[in-house]
């Protein structure tokens, strides 16, 4: 596995940076505003410093992205705000409810399935997948379309939850996942009264750090290359965790795998 370059998101990747996400992780339920508001401006950054460093451009303004799982609209309207204009930014949802849940209205909003993705060969500069891959039942097919759809010589961009790591069970708690998903999931609606929003084995799933990095091994030379494999929220000092079996998956939290299209 190459080293992760990237000099631009390095600097980015501070403690505060970490410190202030972890916060808000808390506020994911009771106040999604707030949470997914907080997590898409700072990945709309942490797009733009890894297209500064690895893509064709400084700046993402003038590039076609397709967001698959863009949910609610809360990241097209951070990439609207970092100037990207409204046709370049295309988001592909499944779920219609998902899609009207926030009441923000998007100019490019598609329904469609990320393990089938309704549109053209080559016609993305950058795709990207946020905390997606851990909700679908065959994360690599969906990664396989993703790729499908970038153009040579564009970035494929896929973030996920690892099972392992502390957010694995989502709102079903910090350690329940440990025991297993499906006690998880009775605890949680036996706490709450009625059953989490992430259903184990329906729309939440167990997809490793090993997974990824598999994936990005086997693609890598072949219909892509691997740019960088890296933790998503630690301190760019930390991502050396990546490299350790075992450990990488309950420290990694989230991986991001940076792919160039061949």
């Amino acid at each position: 596995m190459p080293a992760s370059p990237l000099p631009t998101l390095r600097r980015r990747a501070t403690l505060r940076r970490s410190l202030g996400l972890l916060t808000d992780f808390r506020f994911e339920q009771t106040d999604p505003d707030r949470f997914y508001g907080h997590l898409a401006e700072d990945t709309v950054g942490l797009l733009s410093d890894i297209w500064a460093d690895a893509g064709d451009t400084p700046s993402l303004k003038g590039t076609r992205i397709l967001d698959v799982g863009g949910g609610p609209g809360y990241f097209g309207r951070a990439f609207a705000a970092a100037g990207v204009a409204p046709g370049d930014y295309v988001t592909c949802e499944p779920d219609v409810g998902e899609m009207a849940a926030a009441g923000i209205t998007l100019a490019s909003s598609v329904r469609g399935s990320g393990l089938d993705l309704p549109f053209a060969d080559d016609v993305f500069d950058l795709t990207y997948s946020s905390n997606v891959a851990e909700h679908v039942n065959d994360p690599w097919r969906m990664a396989a379309e993703m790729l499908r759809v970038t153009r040579p010589g564009g970035l494929m961009v896929y973030s996920y939850t690892c099972w392992l790591g502390p957010f694995g069970g989502h709102e079903t708690g910090l350690w329940e996942h440990y025991v297993g998903g499906e006690f998880a999931a009775r605890r949680y609606e036996k706490k709450h009264g009625h059953p989490p929003k992430n259903r184990w084995g329906e729309s939440l799933f167990n997809v490793s750090c090993a997974d990824g990095l598999h994936y990005a091994a086997r693609t890598d030379g072949q219909d892509a290359d691997l740019v960088a494999a890296f933790p998503r929220y630690h301190p760019q000092w930390a991502w050396w965790m990546v490299n350790v079996p075992g450990f990488r998956e309950v420290a990694v939290s989230n991986l991001v795998l940076v792919l160039r299209k061949r």
